[in-house]
């Protein structure tokens, strides 16, 4: 192991407990999605890497397009750190590090603070410690590592911490992008510690809205139940759902397409015949399958159940479309090095796969920057119990991961 890699660690491990402290300080300031709060965390990480001399550059999105979009407030922000003539010199290339400080909100069954960054058993709690301010923190602490001992003198590192994730990153790194704002040669995003994620897959949502007519429950032969026209799509949806396990993505680590319903409401009271009803659902989509084609199916399979319900009419929208992440060639020597370096600390092989989540890292892949996605976290979403309660991540994964990213940075910029 070269002695540049060492060093790298050792500082690590002597800045760990501030790497810590750093991490429940984001912890500690709620950025629960909705509503979409986020402005005041951007200020408090800025205020914090200002500790360490990292001016973050603030770009906040216009009220207009944030209220619109159903959130309060995003400010994202972007650490520009140029060595030598940064990107411009020979050989040098800019490498983004990007995490999103935004998370769906705690809900319930917490044995802990969701809040309060508590450690117990060597491991830290609270919404957000697995995904993905953990990742704030390993980010930052790398690029620490990598400036304190191998003083680079060519490329750039950027940091690039966004604000929304869980509504598509439209808003985020997308907003970003089409601002003009950034444009690195490779692109590194927030994940999990054992295995670096080059593909994702795609993510279709969409509100249903079935209107029947409303009457009273004793004289209900006035009416047009919305109710039972919902349950008539939801069974052809459903039955769709269970045709799409026989379709097969060749990526490792992706399955097959799903669905899910994932909220319903609808009525008025119990002895009324419900007018509306309102239902939102998700369709996973892996790599291999056209957007397009996949939301045309969804509306032919709603519009021929509902043809066979009398007196229901129904509005489909679409709330997000986003795109599957396709492996770009350019990736290459930014999977390897962190292989590389990640069965060194890991002590293990760190295989280069497909996730079935969606992420907003497909913003920059549709950008025609290359991506991955590697982080501080455990081996599956599950054992974080990231978008449940007791959310956690092990310290170690985090020592490790922020180990892994300043060597793979030491290697990128030469």
């Amino acid at each position: 192991m070269s002695s540049t890699y060492q060093s790298l660690d050792a500082w690590i491990d002597q800045h760990f407990d501030e790497e810590v402290r750093f991490l429940q300080a984001l912890v500690r300031v709620p950025t629960d999605t909705p509503p979409g709060n986020n402005a005041p965390h951007a200020e408090r990480t800025a205020e914090l890497l200002q500790a360490f001399g990292y001016e973050a550059e603030r770009h906040p999105v216009p009220d207009s397009e944030v209220k619109a979009y159903g959130m309060e407030s995003i400010t994202n922000l972007i650490v520009r750190r140029p060595y030598g003539e940064g990107a411009t010199a020979a050989g040098g290339r800019t490498v983004a590090l990007n995490a999103h400080g935004d998370v769906v909100p705690p809900g319930e069954g917490w044995t802990h603070d969701p809040y309060g960054g508590e450690i117990v058993d060597g491991k830290i709690y609270g919404r957000a410690t697995a995904v993905s301010k953990s990742d704030f923190a390993s980010f930052t602490f790398a690029l620490r590592a990598l400036e304190a001992v191998a003083k680079p003198t060519k490329g750039a590192v950027e940091l690039h911490f966004t604000y929304d994730e869980e509504f598509g990153g439209e808003l985020g790194p997308g907003w970003l992008l089409r601002q003009g704002l950034t444009r690195p040669d490779l692109l590194l995003a927030a994940g999990f510690s054992y295995e670096v994620v080059t593909a994702h897959n795609g993510c279709l949502q969409m509100e249903v809205t079935v209107h029947g007519k409303m009457a009273h429950a004793a004289i209900p032969h006035t009416g047009v139940d919305a109710l039972q026209g919902a349950v008539a799509i939801l069974n052809a949806l459903y039955a769709q759902n269970a045709r799409y396990q026989q379709i097969t993505s060749k990526v490792d680590g992706i399955e097959h397409p799903y669905l899910n319903v994932g909220r319903i409401e609808g009525g008025t009271n119990t002895n009324v015949v419900p007018g509306k009803v309102v239902f939102k659902l998700d369709r996973r989509m892996i790599p291999e399958e056209n957007p397009a084609e996949v939301e045309a199916d969804i509306r032919r399979v709603i519009a021929e159940a509902a043809a066979g319900c009398v007196g229901i009419t129904v509005d489909i929208k679409r709330l997000l479309l986003a795109n599957a992440m396709q492996p770009l060639p350019g990736n290459a020597p930014l999977v390897a090095a962190l292989q590389k370096h990640g069965e060194a600390l890991f002590g293990q092989p760190i295989p280069a796969m497909g996730t079935p989540l969606y992420t907003d890292v497909r913003l920059y892949g549709e950008a025609g920057i290359p991506g991955v996605i590697y982080g501080a976290g455990p081996r599956t979403v599950l054992e974080s119990h990231a978008k449940r309660a007791d959310e956690r991540l092990d310290l170690e994964d985090l020592r490790r991961a922020t180990k892994v990213v300043a060597r793979t940075l030491h290697d990128l910029l030469g």
